[in-house]
């Protein structure tokens, strides 16, 4: 499968490839990556081709943004897609030497606050492109906008009325009219939501990261909607957060936490299957989602330039349809969900 063989975003002009690169890694949830070797990451992936790099402000408390400006400022801007995200606004803490966000490991001693008001997506858009060194960004996402990040579906709520009433989509729709964004996007960790965005407002596509994956097609509803619609998903996390892209055993992680003794299980039948057809488990992992018309691309998320080069190398691997049929035929794949072919 080539992983630079471009696709369409919705009925937009933008265009990225197969292959991309997802920046929460380089945010240093659970490790912190000498600078060296993040920037090193970054270099290695625009030097192979990779044209396609997303980022947040979330990732790192603002670091992954950093880290991709270093080294993406002084390339070619016609040259690569670049997306980055909205919906929080960091800011100075009030004990600036003591704080920590319990969710980055190495992240930076910004607060973060969630902000879907035209004021916030403003800030945020402007504070990225600063960080990022960058005039222009070619997508913007509404972030995290599901309950497992907001506490409650009240809460949910009140910031879907932030985007609607408060103005912060429509802030969006001025950004992509005027040209300064090329599409509008969302981010979704949980099924349910899609349909709920849709309800609200025209999306572009969405950044899908979990509920489609080799490992669980719980979301294949709503990107048949997707498809129906005209509009585009991005796959994050296709390593399904870790456990697709190694050997799974007590330490594997699934969904961001320690995976369970069934997942465990269920992912050592999938490397099983795909080892008795030749085709190394991440390569298939890589190239599954594929299958779906609505999937323009995929965004793992390498930590060092070997990681960049073994996605290319699973890309580039040649899968038999025999692969999908026999994790069909094993119950690993839902049967309903399209293969590659």
């Amino acid at each position: 499968m080539d992983p630079f063989a471009k696709r369409r975003v919705g009925g937009t002009a933008l265009e990225v490839p197969r292959l991309g690169m997802g920046g929460a890694s380089l945010g240093d949830k659970h490790q912190v990556l000498p600078e060296k070797q993040a920037r090193q990451t970054v270099q290695a992936a625009h030097d192979a081709g990779i044209g396609f790099f997303d980022t947040s402000p979330w990732y790192g408390n603002t670091k992954s943004e950093l880290r991709f400006g270093a080294v993406l400022r002084d390339k070619p801007r016609d040259g690569f897609v670049l997306s980055t995200k909205v919906g929080r606004v960091h800011q100075r803490p009030a004990n600036p030497d003591d704080y920590r966000h319990p969710a980055w490991v190495g992240g930076l001693r910004f607060e973060p606050r969630f902000d879907y008001t035209r004021t916030g997506v403003t800030t945020s858009f402007e504070m990225s492109a600063a960080r990022l060194g960058l005039n222009r960004i070619d997508a913007l996402l509404i972030h995290d906008l599901d309950p497992g990040h907001h506490g409650s579906d009240e809460a949910v709520e009140a910031s879907f009325q932030q985007l609607e009433t408060g103005g912060g989509h429509a802030a969006l729709a001025d950004l992509k009219s005027r040209g300064e964004i090329l599409a509008i996007g969302a981010g979704i960790n949980r099924t349910g939501m899609i349909g709920k965005f849709l309800e609200r407002f025209p999306i572009d596509f969405f950044l899908v990261a979990m509920p489609y994956t080799l490992m669980d097609q719980s979301g294949l509803a709503e990107l048949d909607i997707c498809a129906d619609k005209g509009i585009s998903v991005v796959i994050g996390a296709p390593f399904a957060s870790g456990i697709l892209a190694r050997n799974a055993g007590a330490d594997t992680t699934f969904g961001y936490r320690p995976a369970d003794p069934e997942t465990v299980e269920r992912a050592q039948r999938i490397r099983a299957v795909c080892e008795r057809h030749d085709v190394p488990l991440g390569a298939a992992a890589l190239q599954f989602p594929f299958g779906h018309p609505s999937v323009v691309s995929v965004i793992p998320g390498p930590v060092s330039p070997d990681e960049v080069a073994k996605n290319l190398e699973w890309m580039n691997h040649e899968i038999p349809d025999d692969l999908w049929a026999a994790l069909r035929a094993e119950g690993l794949i839902d049967p309903a969900a399209p293969a590659p072919g």
